[in-house]
């Protein structure tokens, strides 16, 4: 198992808790300078899956700094909760939503995506980015994403992935294994966080292998797209 504190005693639960409170100050800074700002494209683009679906209530697993939770909105739900392990990342997150006087649609609890506080079938959409990898157990978290999804529902996860061109993929594994930890580790001042990020991309199943953790939690029709020479994958599937 890949962890973030590799001489660290504590589960990867724990860990990742920890590492995203150390970083979360400088998260949302260093995700536009290291991926360009392409996640807003990517993270637009998982939203507009489910557009057809108009979902009245949607939950937003692993919200982070609340970026897809806010890109949500764009669909008119009703409510939108995020939840997150890392406390310190929901305060920024919170901050965000306030900011956009938003408080009256989005709301923040703090929780393990691996036992949701919520009940059996509270939502309509359950949506996820670059959270999925950071799971202890990959297959026990989307198997509560299920969980808490009605008939008809439709989960939508957006994660990093390797890319799909030989020749583009080497020049991306020395930027993601050499420049992105460096850059990272001088920005955020945590000399493991950024060197955990490659490594749990490289470590998590390719395209069809996390379709089929799909499937085995119950989800049907589930598919794949991949964006930017595939460096990022968003997969789909809808609660029978």
């Amino acid at each position: 198992m890949v962890l973030p504190y590799q001489d660290s005693p504590k589960g990867k639960k724990q860990q990742v808790r920890l590492m995203f409170n150390n970083i979360a100050a400088r998260y949302d800074f260093l995700n536009r300078l290291l991926s360009f700002s392409i996640d807003r494209f990517w993270r637009k683009k998982a939203i507009s899956l489910l557009r057809d679906l108009s979902p009245r209530t949607l939950l937003d697993v692993a919200t982070g700094t609340g970026d897809l939770a806010l890109e949500a909105h764009s669909l008119r739900p009703e409510k939108i909760i995020g939840t997150d392990i890392s406390e310190a990342m929901l305060a920024i997150a919170l901050r965000k939503v306030k900011r956009k006087k938003m408080e009256h649609l989005i709301g923040f609890v703090q929780g393990d995506a691996e036992n949701l506080p919520f009940e059996e079938s509270d939502f309509d959409a359950v949506v996820t980015a670059f959270g999925v990898r950071n799971f202890e157990d990959i297959q026990k978290g989307i198997d509560e994403m299920f969980r808490v999804l009605r008939s008809g529902g439709q989960v939508v996860v957006l994660e990093l992935s390797k890319p799909l061109n030989p020749v583009f993929s080497g020049l991306y594994r020395f930027y993601f294994t050499q420049v992105l930890p460096a850059v990272g580790r001088w920005v955020s001042n945590d000399r493991s966080a950024y060197r955990y990020l490659p490594d749990s991309v490289y470590d998590f199943p390719d395209r069809e292998s996390f379709v089929a953790i799909l499937e085995a939690a119950g989800f049907k029709k589930c598919r794949f797209f991949s964006f930017t020479m595939g460096i990022a994958s968003i997969y789909t599937g809808f609660k029978p």
